[in-house]
């Protein structure tokens, strides 16, 4: 016989059952350990590290704890290699820009990881363009892109651009500037984009190709000039300056972008929940204006169409570097 305590215990054992896979499944979709980390390969007090450390302090709803783990060397390879190793539960995660992802395949013989087979794109943070800027060796009557390029011809021995480094996506603009408007660009690398900054600032080159952010200071005190953006659109805090495609150069369009990624195999559930947190971060109006303020803008793509950029992206630069008398490097 059964007692109407047993009938209670076995109804209640039922619901608990029959609620099980719904709570194995949300198990899943969560880190399976309460910190969860944000991995950056770069040095503490950059922009990458800013945004990671935003990030980390707003989405709380995917784990109780985030950190942001710096991992620089390598241009960034060394925490690409990290999330690689880590654990595919959501627990690691990295913020990284576009190029070591679709231009660094193009440019090593060997990467320790596979771009597509090992990395999930969850997210794109936010875009930026790059601009063409000159400093005091350029004379002053030099206005426009057309100006510059004119310049570049009659002065063939300072046409000279700096960049933060050989085999960035910086480099190769002004790689791809040369080639469509047929002269001579002699690339100088430096180490980092502040230090190339200051090379134009001071005379020893002609032109720097940098992201928005570093030269708007400059730009803004007159000590440099911007002659075009890489953006579709003229940028928001440079109204005057035109873009590539205003200037007949439409191939040359690009917008770079930082992204997070989590290695591969992540459950579903779980990139789902981490994408739906990030997306309610940069919906704030205190991320837009953080981000804003180095004018970055926030990126609006689907997973979806953040994975066709990325291959769109892989294969843009792979045309690029095959057409350019680049050496892959080790």
């Amino acid at each position: 016989m059964i007692t109407r305590r047993r009938a209670l215990s076995l109804a209640c054992c039922s619901s608990i059952a029959s609620a099980m896979p719904g709570l194995l499944q949300s198990a899943k979709s969560q880190p399976q350990r309460g910190v969860s980390r944000i991995l950056v390969g770069f040095p503490a007090g950059g922009n990458g590290d800013f945004i990671a450390r935003l990030l980390a302090s707003e989405i709380k709803g995917f784990s109780p704890t985030i950190l942001v783990e710096n991992r620089p060397g390598a241009g960034g390879r060394l925490a690409l290699d990290g999330l690689k190793a880590s654990a595919a539960d959501g627990s690691t995660m990295i913020l990284t820009p576009a190029a070591m992802i679709v231009l660094y395949p193009h440019i090593y013989k060997t990467l320790k990881y596979d771009a597509f087979a090992d990395f999930i794109p969850v997210t794109k943070i936010c875009d930026f363009p790059y601009l063409v800027t000159i400093g005091p060796m350029v004379s002053a009557r030099v206005k426009t892109l057309a100006d510059f390029i004119a310049w570049c011809r009659s002065n063939p021995g300072q046409a000279t651009y700096g960049t933060p480094g050989a085999g960035t996506p910086l480099h190769f603009t002004g790689v791809s500037l040369a080639r469509a408007a047929g002269f001579d660009f002699v690339h100088v690398p430096y180490l980092g984009s502040l230090p190339a900054a200051q090379g134009a600032l001071g005379g020893q080159i002609a032109s720097a190709i940098l992201p928005i952010d570093v030269p708007l200071p400059y730009l803004q005190s007159g000590q440099l000039r911007a002659v075009v953006s890489t953006s579709p659109q003229r940028a928001t805090v440079l109204p005057d300056v035109p873009t590539v495609k205003e200037e007949g150069f439409p191939s040359l369009e690009f917008v770079d972008w930082m992204g997070i990624f989590l290695p591969a195999g992540t459950p579903d559930g779980t990139i789902d929940s981490l994408d739906r947190a990030i997306r309610s971060v940069l919906k704030k109006d205190e991320t837009k204006a953080a981000l804003a303020k180095m004018s970055y803008e926030i990126a609006k793509a689907s997973r979806g169409d953040f994975a066709r950029l990325i291959r769109s992206d892989f294969e843009r630069w792979g045309s690029i570097v095959q057409a350019s008398d680049f050496t892959p490097q080790d």
